[in-house]
């Protein structure tokens, strides 16, 4: 670990990527991909930062779109939680080919490739200095990994979570079919919740809200984000009690 914790914003943080963020060059796993996210996973775990991630499996399989074509919902959702452990492995191999040390940590038992989750063990492997992956969600169906990315933050007490998107922040309307939408610069709990903003879903909001833990909402696709981020800068958008800002003024 480097020893700028004095200049950091964050002492442990959780990040949250979609399954879909590691997609590109017509592959469902981008070794191009994993590589640059790792690389600044990388950068902001060396400047003191704990890390933990949750990734979700969206870029393998989706539980809720096979549930919509009638499939059982549970299995489903399982199906999804075993694509999550699948992301967890190849993150957690990019990591350590960057000299990480690195632990998956899953809800569903599967020793052979992962350690069970045990929150005493995830935060003494953090407080070690290990960068911890937490897979299969939060081992149940009906819950997103946007939600037990809000659990689990909770649980290591981490300070906040760090939510990767492929755009630079939280807009008032969808900035891919609407030249007009706006960013925010802060949103609040409710507002996110009442507007319908896509942020997390909405158990993972209110579990945030009512554990005042803020939720930063950035792009992936920017180089050098994370450690802006890290460091105090205000990069993309904040969701925490805070009245809701658009960069253009006030709400």
């Amino acid at each position: 670990m480097g020893s700028d914790v004095g200049d950091l914003a964050f002492k442990r943080v959780l990040l949250k990527l979609s399954g879909e963020a590691l997609q590109g060059d017509g592959k469902t796993i981008s070794p191009t991909i994993i590589g640059r996210l790792s690389d600044e996973v990388a950068a902001v775990h060396a400047a003191g930062v704990e890390m933990a991630l949750v990734i979700g499996g969206g870029n393998i399989f989706r539980g809720v779109s096979a549930a919509i074509s009638g499939m059982d919902r549970a299995t489903a959702d399982y199906m999804g939680m075993l694509a999550t452990c699948i992301n967890a492995l190849a993150l957690q191999d990019a990591l350590e080919k960057r000299g990480l040390e690195t632990r998956v940590m899953s809800a569903i038992k599967m020793e052979q490739i992962a350690e069970p989750y045990i929150r005493r063990r995830a935060v003494r492997h953090l407080e070690q200095g290990r960068v911890v992956i937490f897979a299969a969600g939060t081992g149940n169906p009906y819950f997103t990994t946007d939600t037990a990315a809000s659990l689990r933050a909770m649980e290591i007490n981490a300070q906040a979570i760090l939510k990767g998107t492929k755009v630079d922040g939280v807009y008032d309307k969808d900035p891919k079919v609407h030249d007009d939408a706006r960013r925010f610069r802060s949103v609040s709990y409710l507002d996110a919740l009442n507007r319908g903003l896509k942020v997390m879903d909405a158990t993972a909001i209110s579990l945030c809200m009512d554990n005042k833990l803020p939720i930063i909402v950035f792009s992936i696709e920017e180089s050098g984000t994370f450690t802006k981020i890290a460091r105090g800068e205000a990069v993309g958008t904040r969701v925490s009690e805070a009245s809701s800002e658009l960069f253009e003024g006030m709400l």
